[in-house]
């Protein structure tokens, strides 16, 4: 692996003195590793005049599902940038946008048509809960611009995209006296996992099955709860004549607290949405592109959304990019109002250098045998992460594809946990009490059995450290 050629300690000293990192004071408690390479699943991390080589448990992000340094995608990013970098997209086109609108169009559920190109995840939900206020507001009801969705969910952090966000629990409760009210039913009801270490076949619970008796893929071992469907309809019914749309993420809650639920729920929700006339979001920023198993948690349920939001690992982690589909419906709906166009147009919206990146990415996953990998990275987060179910002070351990989660039954020490996962080559991002991975999907099996022995140490470390 090059390293580039900087001093460490001096970049350690800038950042100290100027930046403010994600989610932690200025300066930040705890020093950030300085990253000088990146090359596969592998980066070189330097602190206090050491360099770790560390497996990228976390995809940077959840973003990077095919590594570092990909060259697919590095000679995407050339070739566009011996072409141009950068147009702007209002009055113009150009073809890398143009065949990743297309591609996505074609991977994507039955029925969405329409490709909006943001800047990031945030953007795109933003974007998302727009298109739903002016479609009411174009087809005759003004007064739909509440939004339903359930506790537990994270969409972002600017401001719409907070306030549908868990309002107590989230990281974002602090504004819940600025921000939009929204209609906040229960998270969907679960029940924990089978031991992780048990497979399919073995000795562990039968596989299963939705109503018609079809096996679920996925390690779903929860069924839908009728009573939570009942609520949450109730919700629905009492603000239906106030309510544009139910958001969701699709089966995987992700920064809201990694929580997994029955892909039967997905099709609740369609269903309501339907008899109230509600448009349906589903946010797959951190489910999309193979993560749970599916190429998208939608197809896990069989259900196409109105609206969906993508991003995270659309350029497979190399350059910032969001995209927000929606059907013909959603988008002739506001074409006819009265104000028919859709008053949104970021900067560099289209960024072709992005977009070509993004349609290289998109091209490798699915030209590749992805379910393959994300079965192979399931398995190995199974069987590696059955130790951390006999420590002290673990709530609960769950995977599903390419998600790994031991939860704590308090909130992780960080700086004890991520020196502990350094230590043990892996770099981890802990939060609030639950130790997690979601890593590239091109990790060997030696690097799944090194990431789940990283998150057992994390987790170890934090829990002796009380």
């Amino acid at each position: 692996m090059t390293s580039t050629p900087v001093d460490p300690a001096r970049v350690r000293a800038a950042d100290r003195a100027h930046l403010w990192h994600p989610y932690t004071t200025v300066p930040a408690a705890e020093e950030p590793y300085v990253v000088t390479g990146a090359r596969g699943t592998r980066l070189e991390l330097w602190s206090e005049g050491e360099t770790h080589s560390v497996v990228d448990g976390m995809a940077s992000w959840w973003s990077a599902i095919h590594g570092y340094g990909h060259p697919a995608l590095d000679t995407a990013v050339r070739a566009q940038l011996d072409a141009f970098g950068h147009v702007m997209f209002g009055g113009l086109t150009h073809g890398p946008a143009a065949e990743l609108g297309r591609t996505l169009v074609g991977i994507t559920p039955d029925g969405l048509e329409h490709v909006f190109l943001a800047d990031s995840g945030s953007v795109s939900v933003e974007v998302a809960m727009k298109m739903c206020l002016q479609y009411h507001r174009s087809t005759g009801s003004p007064e739909r611009r509440r939004f339903l969705t359930w506790r537990g969910g994270y969409h972002g952090d600017t401001f719409h995209a907070m306030s549908v966000c868990d309002p107590d629990g989230g990281m974002h409760s602090l504004w819940g006296d600025v921000l939009p009210r929204q209609v906040h039913g229960p998270a969907p009801t679960r029940r924990p996992p089978s031991p992780v270490g048990r497979e399919a076949g073995g000795n562990g619970p039968p596989p299963s099955t939705d109503a018609s008796g079809a096996v679920l893929r996925g390690g779903f071992d929860t069924a839908v709860d009728p009573s939570w469907v009942a609520e949450f309809e109730r919700l629905a019914a009492e603000n239906a004549d106030t309510l544009a749309a139910v958001i969701v993420e699709p089966v995987v809650q992700g920064a809201g607290g990694m929580r997994f639920h029955h892909p039967g729920y997905l099709r609740e929700l369609r269903r309501i949405a339907d008899e109230y006339g509600l448009l349906l979001v589903f946010d797959e920023i951190a489910t999309g592109f193979g993560r749970t198993g599916e190429l998208f948690a939608a197809d896990h349920a069989g259900v196409t959304p109105d609206i969906m939001c993508l991003g995270k690992a659309l350029t497979g982690g190399y350059l910032t990019l969001a995209a927000t589909l929606c059907t013909g419906r959603v988008a002739r709906g506001i074409a006819e109002g009265e104000v028919p166009v859709l008053a949104h147009g970021p900067t560099f919206m289209g960024n072709p250098l992005a977009c070509a990146t993004a349609l290289a990415s998109v091209e490798l996953l699915t030209g590749g045998d992805w379910r393959a990998d994300v079965r192979r990275i399931e398995s190995g987060l199974r069987t590696g992460l059955a130790a951390a179910e006999q420590l002290p002070g673990v709530r609960e351990v769950r995977v599903l594809g390419a998600i790994g989660v031991v939860e704590l039954d308090e909130p992780v020490r960080m700086g004890e946990a991520t020196r502990a996962a350094v230590a043990s080559g892996v770099w981890l991002r802990p939060f609030r009490n639950q130790v997690y991975a979601m890593p590239p999907y091109v990790c060997t099996d030696e690097d799944v059995g090194a990431i789940a022995a990283g998150m057992v140490a994390a987790a170890r470390a934090s829990l002796e450290a009380r």
